[in-house]
């Protein structure tokens, strides 16, 4: 069990950074992770898998600027837990853009083309989240930035694809059986992956307190 009134010291960058070899391919899953829980390993674990991966950083974001921050826990606090539900050698959680000082994703996606130019990087999100991706800041330079992968989140799946983002950026989509070739692909590209079955949220796990149940 975490203790959400602990203080964690704030790693520097190279320590914020998860450590990565030449030509790796690498998915990138932001969120808040308040709290993070088995969906987000299970997701991770399905990307692994059906993207071939070597591995999946999971980016705890100090706010997502499209939702409330005030229920927020500490960002230690949130980092230590997910490190707990990780449990995976190739699963790798970091605060990178606390310590760098980047809240929207465009930016965290230049500081990695910068810093980490050897890695193959390919962007993980839900069906939830390509509903609202055309509301992200730049969402369009993030499509050209670095491949995508969306994993559906039923019911939300026809919803999803249905979506401006999705419509805008049909031309880009693989088939569904050309997941393992994402990360090789020149951005824009992307994938929608169906067969994980999960109905957790973060939301569902806290209490109208915005504390932690369990």
């Amino acid at each position: 069990m975490v203790d959400l009134t602990r203080s964690y010291p704030t790693p520097t960058p190279r320590q914020a950074l998860p450590s990565f070899t030449a030509g790796q391919r690498i998915g990138l899953l932001g969120g808040s992770f308040n709290p993070p829980h088995e969906a987000h390993r299970a997701v991770s674990l399905f990307a692994l898998k059906r993207l071939g991966l070597d591995a999946v950083w999971w980016l705890v974001s100090p706010g997502n600027p499209l939702k409330d921050v005030s229920a927020l826990h500490d960002l230690g606090a949130r980092v230590a837990a997910a490190e707990a539900v990780a449990r995976h050698p190739r699963i790798k959680v970091s605060c990178l853009e606390a310590v760098i000082g980047t809240r929207y994703t465009v930016n965290t996606l230049w500081y990695l083309r910068r810093h980490c130019a050897e890695a193959r990087f390919v962007w993980l999100m839900g069906a939830d989240n390509l509903i609202q991706f055309h509301r992200w800041d730049r969402w369009r330079e993030i499509a050209r930035l670095v491949p995508f992968a969306v994993v559906d989140r039923p019911p939300l799946g026809l919803r999803a694809l249905a979506s401006p983002a999705a419509r805008a950026l049909a031309a880009h989509r693989l088939n569904e059986r050309a997941a393992m070739a994402l990360a090789d692909r020149a951005p824009p590209a992307w994938v929608f992956l169906t067969g994980l079955k999960s109905s957790l949220s973060s939301t569902a796990l806290r209490n109208p307190d915005g504390s932690w149940k369990g």
